[in-house]
């Protein structure tokens, strides 16, 4: 049974028939002494539920809030919440030849302070000097473009006002969502490490900073392999959420500090993105903002269900098909949409590393 507290009028009418029933009285004037004393008490009591009602949720992970859920994390994950992370940008300056830019110089760029990693001598004002230069606010903010101006903090003589940004050594990443947090601690209670089972490849995946969704598949490649597939959905948001090379590196170099040394090879890749095509005409009514809905709900729907070969209970399942049928229950669900019609077919991956991502969507009369 659901527990559900008493309003606060209803509460100040116990306290009120408390007092009369002690009393033996017939009521209680509004104003009397008895009367303001049991609404007071009503009111604390009031106060006491509502703090018990709150703290039933925070009893569990699964409606925890984020002080309470990051205990949990303590409690249940290696390392706890994961933390932001500071960028590091590879860069070059010039000045005069022989000029040392001291470590800890500090750039700026659009309110964001950089400081060097370490000394560097300049090789002449012609000459593009590389240096590398960390970032003091954690997060993606650091992950500036190639090309970017990095201005100096304080000058210094003969070398140029700015460096300019040539790559990314290391990527800032954002503290762990609440969302990623409360999915990692329910994943971990749900499926207990098993000393090197599929499901602690994806639990070890999803521990490296940024790593939003992993699945493992064993044996694929062969008797013996783990193959490990991940996406970087908030990190690589401009890449869909697909990892590039430096990402998989990362995530392979924390699982071979923790994997089996029995595991013959293990593979560490990303997934195959698999466009999901589809039509939807006669669409009631047809308007940017119900067209807007739909594709949000297709993206969404996609984005939950869609994943490449991976163990499902102890056995290698294939990539996971898009069936029409998701596709239409995702369509109906979009807000605003009355009734439409919809081309489409069920969207079968291809191969073992693929996972499907929402195509053209094509909109007809």
């Amino acid at each position: 049974m659901p527990l559900a507290i008493p309003t606060l009028p209803e509460t100040r009418g116990l306290s009120r028939d408390a007092v009369i029933e002690a009393l033996r009285v017939g009521a209680l004037p509004g104003n009397c002494p008895a009367g303001i004393l049991a609404d007071d008490n009503g009111a604390l009591a009031f106060l006491v539920l509502q703090y018990i009602f709150r703290q039933a949720d925070e009893y569990l992970p699964d409606r925890a809030g984020e002080q309470m859920l990051q205990r949990w994390a303590d409690i249940f994950l290696p390392g706890g919440r994961k933390a932001a992370t500071y960028a590091v940008l590879a860069a070059t300056l010039s000045g005069p030849v022989g000029t040392v830019v001291s470590q800890g110089t500090q750039f700026s760029q659009g309110g964001i302070l950089f400081q060097t990693a370490a000394d560097a001598t300049l090789g002449g004002t012609s000459v593009l000097t590389p240096i590398s230069v960390r970032a003091l606010t954690a997060g993606v903010v650091g992950n500036l473009p190639v090309g970017t101006a990095l201005s100096l903090v304080a000058a210094i003589s003969g070398v140029t006002a700015s460096a300019t940004v040539t790559g990314i050594t290391s990527y800032g990443v954002d503290i762990e969502s609440v969302d990623s947090l409360r999915d990692r601690v329910l994943f971990r209670i749900r499926k207990p490490p098993m000393g090197g089972d599929a499901d602690d490849y994806v639990a070890w995946a999803r521990e490296v900073p940024g790593v939003t969704r992993a699945w493992c598949a064993p044996h694929e490649v062969a008797l013996g392999t783990v193959t490990v597939r991940f996406m970087m959905d908030d990190l690589r948001a401009d890449l869909s959420g697909y990892p590039i090379q430096a990402d998989c590196d990362a995530v392979a170099a924390h699982i071979a500090t923790v994997r089996p040394v029995t595991v013959s090879d293990i593979y560490v890749v990303p997934p195959v993105p698999q466009p999901v095509n589809l039509s939807i005409s006669n669409l009631s009514p047809d308007t940017p903002s119900t067209r807007s809905a739909a594709l949000s709900s297709l993206s969404a729907m996609i984005k939950q269900r869609a994943a490449p070969a991976r163990a499902v209970n102890g056995s290698l399942v294939p990539a996971q098909t898009i069936w029409a049928a998701w596709q239409s229950e995702a369509i109906s669900a979009a807000e605003g949409i009355d009734y439409f019609d919809l081309t489409t077919t069920d969207a079968i991956m291809p191969s073992k590393g693929c996972m499907a991502t929402l195509g053209t969507v094509a909109f007809g009369g």
